[in-house]
């Protein structure tokens, strides 16, 4: 009879920068399923029904749970982390801060607003009831160089904020370093694309992933796949630098996969491709590229 190995789970540990030099919280085995525990971006500082902006200590925020050792993983290899559930808890919050987000500038006092989720709605008011979607803000590796605080993108991953990190999709990161160093956090269990006002509904949350280690296969900035479609993924200061590259990077693809020239991949992308934001309230603003699976079957 074959016995079914337990999930693991990890929990209790967080950072608040992703680095080659943090400790990991335990080492996993190519394949191994995992279930990372995940504190709100606030690093659950409003858990009572009260508590305001004043109380929030800012160097608590975007704590991301781990790191995670993945036996195998190289220099040069892909981590592939394929999310199988998130399971989000039952109050979220969502604040408007001045001076943070497009809106920032209107703001004055600020606010924090509670949020309950039951049965799988966030009711922002009584009359107002949001379909949860949950998705995963921070996910990445440790990154080429030097640590980067987990409040940032970039082509580690961190703080992409990306509405199609969820279940069902399947994400893939460049790895720098031996054993790759996963982190994850900052969970939404329901957010619009860019992000507007800095926050989505921040919640904690469990995330069920399991981690893959691709040899032969090489990338510079994070993809993503999905059963509708395959996504680059771009961060940079200048928006239109990031547009480029997720563009770009889309192009080589659809050349490659497909056969094409350059130029009939880029008037197959204007035809069909979908270009959209992912956030605009970082320092580096997050994009992607769609091409939806009916022409490009996988990403390699």
């Amino acid at each position: 009879m074959e016995v079914k190995k337990a999930v693991r789970k990890v929990e209790g540990k967080t950072v608040f920068a992703m680095s080659s030099s943090a400790v990991p919280v335990c080492r996993v085995d190519n394949h191994e399923t995992v279930i990372f525990v995940t504190k709100d971006c606030f690093d659950n500082q409003f858990m009572e029904e009260g508590a305001g902006l004043d109380s929030l200590n800012w160097d608590c925020i975007n704590p991301a749970t781990g790191p995670v050792y993945v036996e195998g993983a190289m220099p040069g290899d892909v981590l592939k982390v394929k999310i199988e559930d998130i399971r989000v808890a039952s109050w979220g919050t969502m604040a408007a801060i001045p001076d943070n987000g497009v809106l920032g500038d209107c703001i004055s006092g600020g606010k924090v607003k509670r949020i309950p989720v039951r049965d799988g709605v966030a009711w922002f008011n009584q009359d107002i009831g949001i379909p949860c979607a949950p998705m995963i803000g921070v996910i990445g590796v440790a990154p080429a160089h030097g640590e980067i605080p987990c409040g940032e993108p970039g082509s580690h991953g961190g703080n992409m904020d990306n509405t199609k990190i969820k279940a069902g999709a399947t994400l893939y990161l460049p790895v720098f370093h031996e054993g790759a160093l996963l982190s994850m956090g900052d969970v939404h269990a329901c957010m619009g694309d860019g992000e507007i006002m800095v926050t989505g509904l921040e919640i904690p949350a469990e995330v069920t992933v399991t981690l893959e280690v691709l040899k032969g296969v090489s990338i510079v900035n994070p993809m993503l796949e999905d059963s509708q479609a395959c996504y680059t993924i771009a961060s940079h200061e200048n928006v239109e630098t990031a547009i480029h590259t997720a563009v770009k990077a889309m192009t080589e693809i659809l050349m490659r996969e497909l056969g094409m020239g350059l130029e009939d991949a880029g008037m197959l992308l204007s035809a069909m491709g979908n270009l959209q934001f992912c956030q605009v309230v970082d320092p580096k603003r997050t994009v992607r590229m769609e091409m939806k699976k009916t022409v490009l079957k996988k990403l390699f």
